[in-house]
């Protein structure tokens, strides 16, 4: 299977699950799970919230923030990746002047 984002539509709106500011992203669902590249804008985030389906997997391409999962703050940067065990309690914020990029992959059991 290839995913080509670059033909995938970007739509912006407000941090999800009820986050601050704004982010942008391009997604594809298909039967493994969810797979999304993500731009949380400056001083934006995704709001605190249950992984409910599946393991989430995001990948840093670029940018800087702090992940906070079941209370364990973890700091993001490119290279790395933060990995969300389905059931846990997690948040997502960017803390730099530049878009924190993820690579998101939601791998449903």
């Amino acid at each position: 299977m290839l995913i080509d984002f670059s033909q995938i539509e970007p739509v912006r709106g407000p941090g999800m699950n009820h986050g601050a500011g704004e982010m942008t992203a391009q997604m594809v669902i298909h039967s493994l799970g969810r797979f999304v590249l993500n731009r949380i804008h400056p001083y934006g985030s995704i709001g605190i919230h249950e992984q409910k389906k599946g393991e989430e997997i995001n990948y840093v391409v670029s940018g800087t923030g702090v992940a906070i999962c079941d209370g364990k703050e973890e700091f993001l940067h490119p290279g790395c990746c933060h990995i969300c065990p389905q059931g846990s309690i997690h948040t997502i914020e960017n803390t730099g002047i530049d878009d924190l990029v993820l690579f998101t992959a939601v791998i449903e059991k």
